[in-house]
């Protein structure tokens, strides 16, 4: 084991930090040794690096670790004022400033210390940046009881708000403190497994511990986005692409990133994909619109033409189309989702063997199945015919429209936005639905500000990075979705995506949860998880 301890030496804002950076060299054996770019400059910053096998280091990184406790404050829900644009819009975090300006009075009138403020967030590599809106806040508390307590005397007099903790709201000039955790497998000398696991079944959610223990991993983080609520899919299901050991179980939002690993952590990258698939049958073709999903609901959107409101990504939002027709497979579950439509049932072979209406229900050994809604369940029942073939043909493709043909090495795991591209911030928050015109305050709270996040990427020696930050705490700020790509800069990575954070960040080490997750349940099921296997094949001699 090995401590170090190192200092920052600029002023600079997280950005411009960011930009300043050289791009990053040949990688040494130990995480890059590099400041991180967060809060002011001169905070003690101390790096932990320990062996956990052979080829893969763990690094904890603590910077600000001594700064003195900052403000609590209660935030509101501002409605829209008489003058606004949207008078009749629900109340919202960010408002125009007519609507803060007039809550701001109002509760100045009702003797409460509130403030407007306007909140401006950084450019990005495909936003604009500028004024986001204007938040109105009341009072200034050395402690969250107190915040709290004047909370509850604004609910009292009939207005709506939460206690926060101004460490949270990714100011650069902050201190800390932030505490990082970092796992890197070097595939030069690794000689285990990486992978992706998504445990029993896609439906169930399982915690990250529980998925590395079952596997007997070293290590492992939380992976990609997954559905949380009922009424946007199954549970559990990908929230996106899902390759494990080469099958596609769950299809892109076409066009966000994602991670491909393979067992070797040889060549991991990020890449973005898009997928096309048709059920065939002995007399034609249907095209798919998805795979081990519940049809109908296509959570972060980015599905086909028909889909409502948008064919386009849109995070943690849930389209609909009533005409799909989705594919389905053993690892789905115990039963196909059940409701309206038909479903083709399928043996091992491919061949229909019957088709139930309405859908819903066990799978045979081996076999698969094809559900449709709508009209489109008249088109199925017409193409499926039993005794018959009825096969699922599906491709995926890369950002320059090439084929990709995942190895049974091979997984993928969704995410998003792409932080870092060949080595330089490349934060595309409105390519991947980050950015919702309608709803300044969506991106207010998941990019502008700070949050726990889990990050993976590759830095220049072809090493694959995986990172978690705790956040959502006093003892640990988060990172907003900036200054994750700046510390992913600063780790070395060439290529860094965002992954599933929040509540579901987490970070397992020999079988025990190594960070603190936000959730006040603690450690949150999840939907997948990348997991760092060690040798088998030494353990077998």
């Amino acid at each position: 084991m090995n401590s170090r301890l190192l200092g920052s030496g600029t002023v600079l804002a997280v950005l411009a930090l960011m930009s300043a950076l050289p791009a990053p060299a040949q990688a040494s054996s130990e995480v890059t040794a590099r400041p991180l770019p967060l809060g002011a400059a001169g905070l003690t910053e101390t790096r932990t690096t320990r062996t956990l096998q052979p080829g893969v280091t763990l690094t904890r990184i603590v910077r600000g670790a001594d700064a003195p406790a900052m403000a609590w404050t209660v935030e509101m829900s501002i409605p829209g004022g008489a003058g606004s644009p949207d008078p009749d819009a629900p109340p919202t975090a960010l408002k125009d400033r007519v609507s803060a300006d007039a809550l701001t009075a109002a509760l100045r009138a009702g003797g409460f210390d509130a403030r407007a403020e306007e909140v401006v967030t950084p450019a990005l590599a495909d936003y604009a940046g500028g004024s986001l809106g204007w938040r109105v806040r009341v009072g200034t508390f050395a402690s969250q009881d107190a915040a709290t307590a004047e909370r509850t005397r604004l609910r009292n007099a009939g207005y709506a708000g939460s206690a926060l903790y101004t460490g949270w709201d990714g100011d650069p000039g902050d201190r800390g403190p932030w505490r990082i955790d970092v796992l890197t497998i070097d595939p030069h000398r690794f000689r285990g497994t990486l992978d992706a696991s998504y445990g029993p079944d896609l439906e169930d959610r399982e915690t990250t511990g529980d998925l590395a223990r079952t596997a007997g991993a070293t290590a492992g983080v939380n992976a990609g986005f997954f559905v949380l609520d009922p009424r946007a899919g199954a549970p559990g299901d990908p929230a996106g692409v899902g390759v494990y050991d080469g099958r596609l179980l769950s299809e892109p939002v076409n066009g966000r990133p994602s991670l491909v690993v393979g067992d070797t952590a040889a060549d991991s990258r990020v890449t973005r994909l898009t997928w096309k698939g048709r059920a065939v049958g002995p007399d034609g073709s249907l095209p798919l619109d998805g795979v081990n999903r519940v049809p109908g609901l296509i959570r972060n959107c980015g599905g086909t033409a028909d889909d409502a409101p948008t064919a386009r990504p849109l995070h943690d939002a849930t389209c609909t189309d009533p005409d799909e027709l989705v594919a389905f497979t053993e690892d789905f579950g115990p039963s196909t989702p059940a409701g309206e439509g038909a479903e083709a049932v399928l043996d091992a072979r491919h061949r229909v063997l019957s088709v139930r209406s309405p859908r819903g229900g066990p799978l045979p050994d081996g076999g698969s199945s094809v559900q449709a809604t709508g009209a489109q369940a008249t088109a199925l029942t017409a193409l499926a015919q039993v005794g018959h073939p009825l096969r699922v043909q599906g491709t995926l493709h890369d950002a320059k429209g090439r084929r990709v043909t995942p190895s049974p090495r091979t997984d993928v795991v969704n995410g998003g936005p792409e932080l870092v591209r060949d080595g330089r911030p490349h934060v595309t928050v409105a390519a991947d639905g980050m950015v919702k015109p309608n709803d300044p305050s969506f991106f207010y709270g998941w990019v502008h500000k700070r949050n726990p996040r889990t990050l993976a990427g590759v830095d220049a020696a072809g090493r694959t990075v995986l990172v978690t930050a705790d956040g959502r705490a006093t003892g640990s700020l988060g990172l907003s979705i900036p200054e994750s790509a700046g510390v992913a800069r600063a780790l070395g990575l060439r290529d860094a995506i965002n992954l599933d954070g929040g509540g579901s960040t987490t970070m397992v080490v020999d079988g025990a949860v190594i960070n603190q997750p936000s959730d006040a349940t603690g450690e949150r099921p999840v939907g997948d998880a990348l997991l760092i296997l060690p040798d088998r094949s030494s353990a077998a001699h």
